[in-house]
């Protein structure tokens, strides 16, 4: 399919406006391609053909929305406050990082703390230590009754047991579970 300058949507008309404007003073500067004069128009096919082929790529990209609400914000109780929190591994750097949020019933946020961690093996070990880091800074910024959501599963379970915790991180859940 060989179009020269017409083009349907508005991001193809802006490509066909500035292809309109090269290929007007292509006549005075001629395409050379491996050493040979092409014809301005080739410019206008390989340029379609890039901008088919990207939009083709973007339908097949096409990634559905979730809408079973799962990854929704969820305010806490009454007269509480969450406290969300998440780690980051940069091994490049050799440390972590750590952030946090406490946000109240409406949603609004009454603070917020970001800070470099110590290097660590893995993700579960980020996020216990991202947890007890962040709730440490709500217990200095003055929160206490403190709805603590992460998004790392079994650190979330291991601190809600009331069991024996027999894992390598056993000692960062316990100091968790003492603070909260």
């Amino acid at each position: 399919m060989y179009h020269d300058t017409m083009f349907q949507s508005s991001s193809e008309g802006c490509l066909g406006r500035l292809l309109g404007s090269v290929t007007e003073k292509l006549p005075r500067n001629a395409v050379v391609h491996r050493g040979k004069v092409k014809n301005p128009r080739w410019l206008n096919k390989r340029a379609w053909d890039y901008l088919s082929e990207f939009q083709q790529s973007q339908e097949q990209l096409d990634i559905p929305v979730r809408s079973s609400g799962a990854n929704t914000w969820q305010s806490p109780p009454n007269l509480a406050f969450k406290l969300n929190f998440d780690a980051a591994i940069f091994s490049d750097f050799n440390c972590s990082g750590i952030g946090a949020i406490i946000r109240n019933g409406k949603g609004e946020v009454m603070a917020t703390m970001s800070a470099k961690g110590p290097p660590v093996g893995d993700s579960e070990e980020a996020e216990v230590l991202a947890c007890r880091r962040a709730l440490e800074f709500a217990i200095d910024a003055g929160f206490t009754n403190l709805v603590i959501e992460g998004d790392n599963a079994a650190i979330m379970t291991s601190l809600l047991s009331s069991g024996a915790n027999l894992s390598r991180l056993s000692h960062i859940v316990q100091d968790i579970q003492w603070l909260a």
